[in-house]
């Protein structure tokens, strides 16, 4: 049985939604007071547990409260930052993994295979919040025209930066330009997570150059301006001895692995007649281990919310998603195997991600 998906309580598609409505003083999920600039900083990979664990070393990221909110599933970047951007679920904005299922074509990844396949415009298929008000988004360079920033960020002017530093400072420069929201993204402490693992020393010291930056953006926004830091997802470490190669047998009747190692999601061949026992082989094979669901019972269970009739092919017939800090890969030379922090799946470490409230949204 899949944990349960409370409707209570902020989520991440809240987020930019309700900072968009307090530029005009509405009333808004969060119950933001009315500024007319504000920054958003979105940290890839800055789970509650991680900035918890790492308190001592980010003081203004850990000076409000610290229960933080849910992000989302899947934990993964594509889906969640597709939901922050659009105030939408995976089930209507059809981003529904790392990797996908692009009916007809094959598995994409969503982050990086846009195309013919993948029109940004109409396979994502939510309206930016950002394309109707006076908005910038920093990030890095590589990002400027990429199919995820058409699909989820056009309309933003894009202002390139390559550093942690390098981006609040345009930011900061960005808010004193004019009203409107600045969108600021680090993937920093993402990257060096699945690397090295978020509790290498490299994670803390860009975590520490993160948490100056943020304090440094707090001191020079103009006033009245307001500041949300908040995260995509959190991390958990997953050490080798963690690793499970599916045994080929279960494979038998699977047409498509998509998903992640923390959450396969497995396409079912038409012409297989023996569904149901592969599904009862999953479940017998991982249920100690993983939520095993179908299909019909992940869409049942509201975690990808209401799911429109054209995004429900997209998403695996049996989805696999690791309890603990475990990993599934079907080939034992998989190259995802080099990673050290990952994510994905249901567990609090990688749902639960920060809401720090700074400048005029400080108290709200």
């Amino acid at each position: 049985m899949l944990p349960a998906a409370s409707p209570a309580g902020v989520r991440l598609a809240d987020v930019l939604a309700s900072q968009v409505l307090s530029a005009t003083g509405a009333r808004n999920a969060l119950g933001l007071p009315r500024a007319r600039r504000s920054v958003l900083v979105v940290v890839d990979g800055l789970g509650v547990a991680n900035l918890n664990a790492r308190a001592g070393h980010a003081r203004t990221l850990v000076a409000g409260p610290r229960k933080g909110i849910v992000s989302g599933f899947p934990t993964t970047t594509a889906a969640a930052l597709t939901s922050l951007y659009t105030g939408t679920a995976p089930g209507t904005h059809g981003i529904v993994g790392y990797d996908a299922l692009v009916p007809g074509v094959g598995v994409r990844n969503q982050l990086r295979d846009w195309g013919a396949d993948m029109e940004p415009e109409t396979w994502q298929r939510s309206a930016p919040l950002l394309a109707d008000v006076p908005s910038t988004v920093v990030n890095e360079p590589r990002y400027v025209d990429s199919g995820f920033t058409r699909a989820t960020l056009r309309g933003a002017d894009y202002v390139a930066a390559r550093t942690i530093d390098d981006r609040i400072d345009a930011a900061i420069e960005a808010v004193h330009a004019r009203d409107g929201i600045v969108s600021c993204y680090v993937p920093d402490l993402d990257r060096i997570g699945h690397e090295r693992g978020w509790q290498s020393d490299a994670w803390i010291d860009a975590l520490e150059r993160l948490d100056g930056a943020i304090a440094r953006l707090a001191d020079r926004i103009p006033a009245g301006a307001g500041i949300l830091v908040t995260a995509d997802h959190g991390m958990v470490d997953v050490p080798e001895h963690r690793h499970v190669v599916v045994p080929p047998a279960l494979l038998d009747g699977v047409a498509h692995v998509a998903g992640e190692p923390r959450c396969l999601q497995l396409h079912r061949d038409p012409s297989w007649s023996g569904w149901e026992a592969t599904v009862a082989a999953w479940r017998a094979a991982f249920d100690d281990v993983a939520w095993v669901a179908t299909r019909d019972e992940l869409v049942a269970s509201g975690w990808l919310g209401d799911v429109d009739d054209a995004v429900l092919p997209r998403i695996g017939d049996l989805v696999v998603a690791m309890r603990g800090s475990g990993a599934l890969y079907v080939r034992e030379d998989d190259p995802a195997r080099g990673m050290v922090g990952q994510h994905g799946s249901f567990t609090s470490e990688e749902l639960r991600v920060p809401l720090v409230r700074l400048g005029a949204y400080s108290g709200s």
